[in-house]
């Protein structure tokens, strides 16, 4: 099944029922085509009951843990064929993921991810201030979480700014420059959450220099749980940038395993599902699908993984479904909020479970 055929659709245009007649026969096919081209997932699903001859609906197809790609090398292309392995951001010490792409799987990550940005900062390209060092892109062959958002998201830039040297400092003198070269124009930032609070707002704040940003649009993910530390909520954080002169902010909600097919933030703060992608919340105790409202784990299903079975995943966060087809930015589909990471040892058991049937 080809994704080239949705890419003429407005990613959130389709009602409930037309987005699962359109999301149910390419999420069954993956099924079938990981279940079909990598053993260990086959061996993961006959142990929970999966059925490829079955046609599983959004909510009953069969879902493995996020953390299971920091435990085994999961692919469904010939080594071969891989092109690009992406790595999840952690601590020291800690391990990663592991994602492996052939030529296809990551040109429809760039092609989705450009479809559902354009949504939201028009398709025109800008300016480009990134809030990192260049040093993230070193090695193209194997790709951090950083970069492979950079990489992704300077689709948009015309030009671009590493606006942190290689100490990961702010170079303002550079900063200010490129702003004054491109005044009057769109500037796009783009940077990870928790990078943006510390190398760029607190460094201003505490330089006293104040820079025109009244023509940026922020665009920021992940790094939520080191504010969280600090005691720095998304609606402290937002405050935050508009006191240093950034009025468009918008937060996406993502993670490597499901790269391209990203949950963007609206204008009301509600994180939006796109044609490419979709949610379920699960209830902690038995897995059974929540209510609108009621807290529970996130499930995230995405028609873009191809070459690792990364399309239907049962992540480390709760979450809560505020509604579909009815939030108030007038964006069709399923909205939410991401209200909580899971502790360490809720997600493991599970995760465990699943490992056991590989070994």
């Amino acid at each position: 099944m080809e994704i080239a055929s949705l890419l003429d659709i407005q990613p959130f245009s389709l009602l409930k029922e037309d987005k699962e007649k359109l999301l149910e026969p390419f999420l069954n096919y993956l099924s079938r085509h990981h279940y079909n081209c990598c053993a260990p997932y086959r061996k993961m699903m006959d142990g929970i009951g999966y059925h490829p001859e079955n046609r599983y609906s959004c909510v009953d197809l069969k879902f493995i843990p996020v953390q299971l790609f920091k435990m085994i090398e999961l692919y469904s292309v010939p080594k071969e064929e891989i092109v690009t392995i992406l790595t999840s951001s952690g601590t020291s010490g800690q391990k990663r993921s592991m994602i492996f792409l052939d030529k296809e799987s990551a040109a429809n990550q760039t092609r989705v991810l450009t479809k559902i940005l354009s949504s939201f900062i028009g398709s025109n390209r800008a300016p480009m201030i990134i809030i990192d060092s260049e040093s993230v892109l070193r090695n193209r062959n194997s790709l951090s979480a950083s970069a492979a958002g950079i990489l992704g998201f300077s689709l948009f830039a015309s030009t671009r700014l590493f606006a942190l040297n290689e100490e990961m400092e702010l170079d303002i003198g550079r900063l200010m420059n490129f702003l004054e070269q491109h005044k009057g124009k769109r500037v796009f930032i783009f940077g990870f959450t928790f990078q943006i609070y510390q190398h760029l707002y607190k460094v201003l704040e505490e330089s006293g220099i104040h820079p025109d940003l009244s023509d940026a649009v922020l665009i920021h993910g992940g790094g939520w749980k080191k504010l969280e530390m600090e005691s720095v909520s998304s609606k402290d954080f937002n405050k935050k940038l508009k006191d240093i002169g950034i009025r468009r902010i918008h937060s996406y909600y993502g993670m490597v395993e499901q790269t391209g097919s990203i949950f963007m933030e609206c204008e009301n703060g509600h994180y939006h599902t796109s044609i490419f992608s979709d949610i379920i919340i699960r209830r902690s105790y038995d897995f059974s699908q929540a209510n609108v409202g009621e807290e529970g784990i996130i499930q995230v299903l995405s028609i873009l993984p191809k070459s690792y079975p990364g399309h239907s995943l049962l992540t480390d966060d709760n979450g809560i479904l505020l509604g579909e087809d009815d939030c108030p930015c007038g964006r069709l589909g399923k909205y939410f909020t991401v209200s909580s990471r899971i502790e360490n040892a809720e997600i493991r058991g599970c995760s465990d479970a699943y490992e056991e049937h590989v070994n």
